[in-house]
C-alpha cells in the first residue's frame, strides 16, 4: 500500500463515522424529540469542537506524529460518534458531539498537512483526491445507512458495526504511515498553539468556506429536506446525502488531472458555478427528482474547492505550513460544521427550502475573489 494511500485513508474512515451519524439524524432527532432547531444545536456543539480541535491541536500534532495522530483522532472521533445514539436524552450527548468534533478539527490539520507534504514528493497533485476518499466514506455510509433506515435496524447497532468497522481496519492500515518530509519552501520553525487566519488569507477562507456550508446543508439536512417537503420513504430520503457524496467523490476523484491541465483558478470558477446551478434547483425544486438532480450538480460543484483552497494555502511563505493549513481549516469548517445550525434556525422559520437559497450569494461572493488562487497549472514544492 502505497504511503499516501494509507493518508487518504484516514480521510475514508473519518467520513465513513462521521456520515454514518449525520445520515441518521433524522433518527436522533426522533429519538431525542427535537425540533430543528435544537437539533441544530447539537450540531452547533459539534461545530465548536471541531474550531477548538483547529485552533489548539497544531503543537500536538508536530510532537506526535501523523501515524500517533491518526490513531488517536480516527478512533477517538469515531467511538464519541459510535456512543451518541446510546445516550438517554440529547444533554447528555452533548459533550460526546463536543469531543468528536474537537478530534475531527485534529484530523483536518494532520491529513491535509501530510498530503501536501506527499503532494510535493510526488510531483503531482493529490488533494482532491485525498478528499475525494472523504466523500466516498460518506458515499459508502449514507448508502448503507438508507437501507439500514428502510429496513428497521437498530441505530445503537448500526453506529456498533461503524466503530467496529473502523477500527478494525484503521488498526490495519495506520501502522504502516511514514511521515513526508516538509516543503522545502515552507517556513519552520516553533509551532503555534494557536492558528488565526492573516489578512492575506481571507480571500482562501471565502474560496473553501463557500462550498464547504453548500456541503454541510446538503449532508446534513438533505435527508431531512426530502422528508419534510416531498414525504419521501426512508430509502428514498436517504437518496439525497448518497447522490450528493457520490457526485463530490467522483469529482474530487477526477478532478487532479483538470487542475494540472487548466489551472486552480480557472477550475474553482467552473466549479463554483455549477454550485450555484445546483443550489437554485434544490431550493426551488417542484419534484424529488428535481431536487435529487440539484443535490448531485451541488456535489460535483462542492468537489474540489476546498482541496484547491487547502494546497494554495500550505504553499504560502508568510508562515509555517501548518499554521496556514490550521487557519483556513479552523475558519473553513467553522462554515461546514456552524452553518448547517444556523441553516436548522432558518429552515425552522422561513423553511427548509430558504436554507439552500441563502448559500447562493456566499458561493457567488466566492466566485468574486478566485483570483487568490494561483492561475499556474504546476505543484509547487
Amino acid at each position: 500500500m502505497k504511503q499516501h494511500h494509507r493518508i487518504f485513508f484516514i480521510q475514508f474512515a473519518v467520513a465513513f463515522s462521521l456520515g454514518a451519524l449525520v445520515a441518521r439524524l433524522p433518527d436522533i432527532q426522533l429519538k431525542f424529540s427535537l425540533t430543528k432547531a435544537e437539533l441544530g444545536l447539537l450540531l452547533a456543539v459539534l461545530s465548536t469542537g471541531v474550531l477548538c480541535g483547529l485552533t489548539f491541536s497544531i503543537g500536538l500534532i508536530e510532537r506526535l506524529g501523523v501515524r500517533s495522530t491518526a490513531f488517536i483522532t480516527v478512533f477517538g472521533a469515531a467511538s464519541f460518534f459510535a456512543l451518541i445514539p446510546w445516550m438517554p436524552s440529547a444533554l447528555a450527548a452533548v459533550p460526546l458531539f463536543f469531543a468528536g468534533g474537537v478530534l475531527t478539527g485534529a484530523f483536518e490539520v494532520n491529513a491535509n498537512l501530510e498530503t501536501d507534504r506527499r503532494e510535493a514528493l510526488l510531483g503531482y497533485r493529490i488533494m482532491s483526491r485525498a478528499h475525494g476518499m472523504w466523500s466516498v466514506g460518506f458515499f459508502l455510509t449514507a448508502l448503507i445507512a438508507a437501507w439500514m433506515r428502510q429496513v428497521g435496524v437498530p441505530l445503537e447497532l448500526h453506529s456498533a458495526l461503524v466503530l467496529f468497522a473502523v477500527v478494525i481496519s484503521g488498526s490495519i492500515v495506520f501502522w504502516g504511515i511514514v511521515p513526508a518530509p516538509p516543503r522545502h519552501r515552507a517556513q519552520s520553525g516553533g509551532a503555534s498553539a494557536f492558528a488565526f487566519p492573516r489578512f492575506g488569507l481571507l480571500p482562501l477562507c471565502l474560496i473553501g468556506g463557500a462550498p464547504l456550508l453548500a456541503e454541510g446543508a446538503s449532508v446534513d439536512w438533505s435527508t431531512i429536506y426530502m422528508r419534510d417537503v416531498f414525504a419521501a420513504e426512508p430509502f428514498a430520503a436517504g437518496l439525497g446525502v448518497t447522490l450528493f457524496s457520490l457526485a463530490i467523490a467522483i469529482g474530487r476523484l477526477s478532478m487532479d488531472p483538470l487542475v494540472d491541465r487548466f489551472s486552480p483558478r480557472q477550475v474553482a470558477r467552473a466549479l463554483l458555478t455549477v454550485t450555484v446551478a445546483g443550489l437554485v434547483t434544490v431550493a426551488t425544486a417542484p419534484h424529488p427528482y428535481f431536487a435529487l438532480i440539484g443535490f448531485c450538480l451541488t456535489g460535483i460543484g462542492c468537489s474540489s474547492v476546498y482541496p484547491l483552497a487547502i494546497s494554495a494555502a500550505a504553499q504560502r511563505t508568510d508562515r509555517a505550513a501548518s499554521v496556514n493549513v490550521a487557519s483556513l481549516g479552523q475558519t473553513t469548517f467553522l462554515v461546514f460544521f456552524a452553518g448547517p445550525p444556523v441553516l436548522g434556525f432558518i429552515a425552522e422559520h422561513l423553511g427548509i427550502r430558504m436554507s439552500y437559497g441563502i448559500v447562493i450569494p456566499l458561493v457567488v461572493a466566492a466566485l468574486l475573489v478566485t483570483t487568490a488562487l494561483p492561475s499556474d497549472r504546476g505543484t509547487a514544492s
